[in-house]
């Protein structure tokens, strides 16, 4: 008794920490190379592809191991994977792969991980249909999916690991080398195993698995079919809850926490889905959030309507993964239904994360989505059943196309009404940004919005287009510095850099012979600014504009002797965190001149970024203030906070400045730097 108790701990723990690892690494390696790729969108979705595509050939080969070696092949071949792979440990990326210049980072960031971690995650990929099938062949009355509800436990502990007790405690260096030795243990684990059952049987017994029939070809596209949804679902939810109902950070935890959870909630071996229950919370759920994006920023509370949307993500989620626990064949074909569902998940990734970018110029996968889990669901659930009359066949049918319908019609008109709200409506890599005009006469407005959040507005009446607006205007922390950098130049030209470009805004300040240099990371931006606003045009300073990563630009370039530096990219939920580090910093303070004034713009309703500049000026000895302005209507003034850095002091003496206040850091609040950053520290 003893004995099998030991060997189930030793299958268990192998297949816990296999997932607790594959999760780890994910953001372990690419914080280890933000910084070099400039942390833009791309830098992450190389990865998630990476991650993605690895995990379907691990599947793969799991799959074909099982199916042509036998038990002394298959020990042999893995324990050799497994020694291969703890040579390239500790998994650390080598200097040499840093870019040299603005090209696509992808090919690079996916050479870059193959030779840094593409083994060890592909061994650890391959873990969990493996061992369930090496358990099958070992113990062939237990039911190996329970094994899959505790893979799916390890990963949602990373998933809530890693923020909470990695990230703020463990420099990324340190991460790397706890992973690394947690990855050993594992190998060990793993290789014991496969050394165990080099004398086993064939892990598919020829006399059973020839009685069991096997899947058919609807079959494996239902398989396909339930992994997908939640897949598309996920990444797509995602994005619309971040961008337009809460701007929180790290609140991806949230849908992909409850993703996970509904794995093991559905294979777990009571298994909790009853269809009585879920099908109506599947379609309550899909309907609300079709009607979800509908309703203005501000018609319900914040948390009300993220409580009803993962409310009814989680629905999803428990229909499409309980039917697929429902359908799970025999032991025999383990490997064949794990490599669909490896497939499905794959497909809805790259739907979202590559196709839709390019291919949609709205964020439509959403709507998208939804129709779709609402007919694979009536597909799977309504060819199973046995009805008991041809009256109720119909009616249900009836009903379900009904659901379908009714949730398309909702999610096209809304998407046909931001269409006719919009001047301008386009996408790119970067997301999608929307151009609206409001107001009239003299409150005539145009703005450039990507989700909730404003990248500019421009007033349309010729009396008042070069007013400064949103967080610029001049009582603003940024308008001061430049009007009192102006006062102390005595007239002299001002050369002004700018992080962020926005629709040019702050090109208002500008005067003859002033220069400023523009750097953003977004070609669209740039386009719309140009064509839908005229602040670029009608500036009087001459304008330089560099389509790149700011700090990979800056560090590339020579001492650009700035007057004043503006970093203005913290106003979203994605906060690009390779901008406001001690690395990044001493870079702004090489291009300032001796006198010279940094600004940077920390206007955030969640996180408190005031004290991640005011321990990098500290670092440095520079002085730091704070300047808050409130909100205008009237004028299409926000609220704003900007954060102004100098070692000069007369720039603080100035008039301007009387108000700007000194700024108080948390007890122990640490530096961030390129191995160490904690969002979590700076949350509101």
């Amino acid at each position: 008794m003893f004995a099998q108790l030991g060997l189930a701990l030793h299958y268990g723990l192998t297949i816990l920490l296999s997932a607790f690892l594959l999760f780890q690494v994910q953001p372990i390696i690419a914080k280890l190379i933000l910084p070099w790729f400039g942390g833009s969108a791309s830098v992450w979705t190389a990865c998630m592809l990476f991650f993605q595509m690895l995990l379907l050939l691990g599947y793969l080969y799991s799959h074909f191991v099982v199916r042509l070696l036998g038990a002394r092949q298959q020990s042999l071949l893995h324990i050799a994977l497994l020694g291969a792979s703890l040579l390239l440990l500790p998994i650390s990326p080598s200097a040499d792969w840093r870019p040299s210049g603005g090209e696509d980072p992808t090919p690079r960031i996916l050479a870059l991980l193959t030779v840094t971690i593409g083994l060890p995650y592909f061994v650890l990929s391959t873990t969990g249909p493996l061992i369930q099938a090496w358990f099958a062949r070992e113990k062939p009355g237990a039911v190996p999916y329970r094994l899959f509800a505790l893979s799916n436990f390890g990963s949602l502990l990373a998933l809530l690991a890693y923020p909470v007790a990695v990230e703020p405690y463990l420099p990324t260096r340190w991460q790397s080398g706890w992973w690394s030795a947690l990855f050993a243990v594992f190998a060990l684990l793993c290789g014991l195993l496969a050394w165990r059952g080099r004398h086993g049987g064939p892990a598919l017994d020829p006399v059973a698995h020839a009685k069991v029939a096997a899947p058919t070809l609807p079959l494996r596209l239902r398989w396909i079919a339930l992994a997908a949804c939640p897949s598309i679902l996920l990444v797509a939810d995602t994005s619309f809850l971040t961008a337009n109902i809460a701007p929180i950070p790290l609140l991806w935890v949230l849908p992909l926490a409850l993703y996970l959870l509904s794995f093991i909630f559905c294979f777990e071996r009571r298994g909790w889905y009853r269809r009585g229950l879920f099908l109506p919370l599947l379609a309550l759920g899909l309907g609300a959030m079709a009607y979800l994006p509908t309703l203005g920023v501000s018609a319900l509370p914040i948390y009300l309507a993220m409580g009803i949307n993962l409310a009814a993500f989680f629905a999803a989620c428990m229909v499409c993964h309980g039917e697929l626990a429902r359908l799970h064949p025999h032991p025999s074909q383990l490997t064949g239904y794990f490599l669909m569902i490896a497939v499905g998940g794959a497909l809805g990734g790259l739907f979202v994360g590559v196709v839709a970018p390019y291919a949609f110029t709205g964020n439509f996968e959403l709507s998208i989505g939804l129709v779709l889990t609402a007919l694979v669901a009536a597909w799977v659930v309504m060819g199973d059943h046995v009805f008991a009359s041809s009256r109720r066949r119909v009616l249900a049918w009836a009903g379900a196309a009904s659901v379908v319908l009714g949730i398309a019609y909702v999610s096209v008109s809304e998407h046909l009404d931001d269409l006719d709200g919009a001047r301008v409506t386009a996408r790119n890599f970067y997301g999608t940004l929307r151009v609206l005009d409001g107001g009239e006469g003299e409150d005539a407005r145009r703005s450039l919005m990507h989700g909730q959040i404003v990248h500019g507005r421009q007033f349309q009446a010729p009396e008042r287009q070069d007013w400064p607006t949103a967080y610029y205007s001049q009582d603003s922390g940024v308008g001061r510095a430049l009007l009192a950098k102006a006062a102390m130049a005595r007239s002299g030209p001002l050369r002004v850099g700018v992080i962020g470009v926005g629709i040019g805004t702050l090109l208002t300040y500008g005067r003859p012979g002033d220069s400023f240099r523009l750097y953003e990371i977004d070609p669209l931006v740039m386009q719309l600014a140009r064509s839908e606003f005229t602040f670029l045009s009608r500036s009087k300073a001459s304008t330089e504009i560099v389509i790149a990563d700011a700090r990979l630009a800056l560090e590339r370039e020579p001492a650009q002797q700035f007057d004043l530096l503006v970093v203005d990219a913290f106003s979203g939920d994605a906060v690009p965190i390779h901008l406001l580090t001690k690395e990044a910093f001493a870079s702004y303070f090489r291009h300032l001149k001796p006198q010279g004034v940094l600004a940077v713009h920390v206007t955030n309703r969640f996180l408190d970024l005031k004290q991640v500049v005011k321990a990098a000026a500290d670092h440095f000895g520079w002085q730091a203030r704070l300047v808050g302005t409130a909100a205008d209507g009237e004028r299409l003034v926000y609220r704003s906070d900007w954060v102004l850095v100098s070692a000069d002091p007369q720039f603080f003496a100035q008039p301007l400045l009387a108000e700007a206040a000194s700024i108080e850091t948390s007890p122990g609040f640490r530096l961030w730097s390129d191995d160490y950053s904690s969002v979590l520290a700076v949350l509101k």
